[in-house]
């Protein structure tokens, strides 16, 4: 099932974004807040994690 981005604005004024392109079509995109760097993992189940 794929979700377009754009229906939620319609509802929601949060962000919405698309992990895959995040992550450049890969698997792991880095994130900082704060000066501290985040790790968001898309797993071979399609699962998100994200670490410190």
């Amino acid at each position: 099932m794929s979700i377009d981005p754009r229906s939620l604005l319609a509802a929601d004024a949060t962000p919405c974004h698309d992990a895959t392109l995040l992550t450049a079509g890969g698997n792991l995109a880095r994130i900082i807040l704060n000066d501290q760097i985040y790790s968001l993992r898309i797993t071979r189940a399609g699962k998100l994690i994200l670490t410190k």
